[in-house]
């Protein structure tokens, strides 16, 4: 298995488990906060499905200075909805990390707009992935919060 093939199986892997936290969300609890200042539990969930679309630009070294998603007045709707209009936005994502070689992965050098830090796209690929379990462990959080059943992830 080449790095990418790994890196890859990382992220489907990591979505998945996002999947199984997400599906465990009753629709009565979307708008449910841990305070005023937090994202609501629908909103996180777009959060994390939504930054695969600027990912994709960063590590095809485009150009985030007038960025734009296409969730942009787009309304919030339900779980599913979310995980379906994000689905071709995830394959392209996925599809730009196949076309990476092992020496692409050493050897281009992203520079994150939100910092200006310069990593290497392999070490950036995982910090990507890292993103979303963060959130996920977040998510499984609130789901506690809400008095909520927390799905089984570690399967």
């Amino acid at each position: 298995m080449t790095k990418t093939e790994l890196i890859i199986q990382h992220f489907k892997e990591t979505r998945r488990r996002s999947i199984k936290m997400w599906q465990a969300l009753p629709s009565d609890f979307y708008s449910w906060r841990p305070d005023d200042e937090a994202m609501s539990a629908l909103e996180m969930v777009r959060h994390v499905l939504q930054a695969d679309y600027g990912w994709n630009i960063i590590i095809n070294r485009g150009d985030m200075s007038n960025f734009k998603t296409p969730w942009d007045h787009r309304p919030l709707l339900n779980v599913q909805d979310e995980i379906d209009f994000a689905e071709p936005y995830r394959l392209q994502f996925l599809n730009s990390i196949k076309s990476f070689s092992d020496k692409d992965l050493s050897d281009i050098t992203i520079i994150h707009p939100g910092n200006m830090e310069k990593k290497n796209l392999g070490s950036y690929l995982l910090r990507i992935a890292y993103h979303e379990s963060v959130h996920g462990g977040q998510f499984m959080s609130y789901l506690r919060s809400m008095g909520l059943e927390r799905p089984l992830i570690w399967d």
